[in-house]
Protein backbone atom coordinates (compact mmCIF):
# COMPACT_ATOMS: atom_id res chain seq x y z
CA UNK A 1 0.00 0.00 0.00
CA UNK A 2 1.14 3.61 -0.75
CA UNK A 3 0.24 6.65 0.90
CA UNK A 4 0.86 10.09 -0.79
CA UNK A 5 1.64 12.84 0.86
CA UNK A 6 -0.02 16.83 -0.10
CA UNK A 7 3.33 18.11 -1.55
CA UNK A 8 3.37 22.09 -2.18
CA UNK A 9 5.06 24.04 -5.55
CA UNK A 10 8.15 25.86 -4.62
CA UNK A 11 9.86 25.76 -7.89
CA UNK A 12 8.79 25.35 -12.12
CA UNK A 13 12.05 23.62 -13.34
CA UNK A 14 12.21 23.24 -17.32
CA UNK A 15 8.95 21.97 -19.38
CA UNK A 16 7.55 19.62 -16.79
CA UNK A 17 9.86 19.42 -13.66
CA UNK A 18 8.83 21.07 -10.38
CA UNK A 19 10.54 21.40 -6.73
CA UNK A 20 8.06 20.54 -3.79
CA UNK A 21 8.05 20.36 -0.38
CA UNK A 22 6.87 17.55 1.27
CA UNK A 23 3.73 18.40 3.67
CA UNK A 24 5.01 20.93 6.04
CA UNK A 25 8.14 19.25 6.65
CA UNK A 26 11.66 20.71 5.36
CA UNK A 27 11.99 18.04 2.43
CA UNK A 28 11.93 18.97 -1.15
CA UNK A 29 11.81 16.78 -4.11
CA UNK A 30 11.60 16.93 -8.13
CA UNK A 31 8.98 15.70 -9.67
CA UNK A 32 7.49 15.28 -13.29
CA UNK A 33 4.49 17.29 -14.19
CA UNK A 34 4.63 15.77 -17.22
CA UNK A 35 0.91 13.75 -16.38
CA UNK A 36 -0.95 17.03 -15.08
CA UNK A 37 -3.96 18.55 -17.89
CA UNK A 38 -2.21 22.36 -16.62
CA UNK A 39 1.27 23.40 -15.79
CA UNK A 40 0.97 23.46 -12.19
CA UNK A 41 2.09 27.49 -10.39
CA UNK A 42 4.32 28.17 -7.58
CA UNK A 43 2.21 27.73 -4.35
CA UNK A 44 0.37 24.98 -6.17
CA UNK A 45 -0.91 21.38 -4.13
CA UNK A 46 -0.21 17.93 -5.74
CA UNK A 47 -0.21 14.56 -4.84
CA UNK A 48 3.08 13.03 -6.53
CA UNK A 49 3.89 9.24 -6.32
CA UNK A 50 6.60 7.14 -8.09
CA UNK A 51 7.91 10.74 -8.98
CA UNK A 52 4.71 12.24 -11.12
CA UNK A 53 2.76 13.99 -9.77
CA UNK A 54 -0.89 12.88 -10.30
CA UNK A 55 -3.04 14.86 -9.25
CA UNK A 56 -3.70 18.83 -8.32
CA UNK A 57 -5.14 19.79 -4.94
CA UNK A 58 -7.09 22.39 -3.78
CA UNK A 59 -5.30 24.32 -0.34
CA UNK A 60 -8.29 23.25 1.79
CA UNK A 61 -7.58 19.80 0.19
CA UNK A 62 -4.52 19.88 0.70
CA UNK A 63 -4.56 21.23 4.40
CA UNK A 64 -7.48 18.33 5.58
CA UNK A 65 -5.22 15.74 4.23
CA UNK A 66 -2.14 16.80 6.51
CA UNK A 67 -4.50 17.40 9.50
CA UNK A 68 -5.56 13.76 8.93
CA UNK A 69 -1.86 12.38 8.42
CA UNK A 70 -0.51 14.44 11.63
CA UNK A 71 -3.87 12.98 13.80
CA UNK A 72 -2.87 9.65 12.82
CA UNK A 73 0.89 9.95 13.72
CA UNK A 74 0.16 11.52 16.67
CA UNK A 75 -2.37 8.17 17.86
CA UNK A 76 0.08 5.72 16.39
CA UNK A 77 2.70 7.84 19.08
CA UNK A 78 0.54 7.50 21.69
CA UNK A 79 -0.61 3.85 21.26
CA UNK A 80 3.16 3.27 21.06
CA UNK A 81 4.25 4.88 23.74
CA UNK A 82 1.02 3.14 25.81
CA UNK A 83 2.71 -0.32 25.44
Amino acid sequence: MCLAIPVQVVELEGEDMVRVRVGLSQTFLRASAMLLPERPKIGDYLIVHAGFAMHALSEEEARNSLDAFRELAEALEQEKTAV
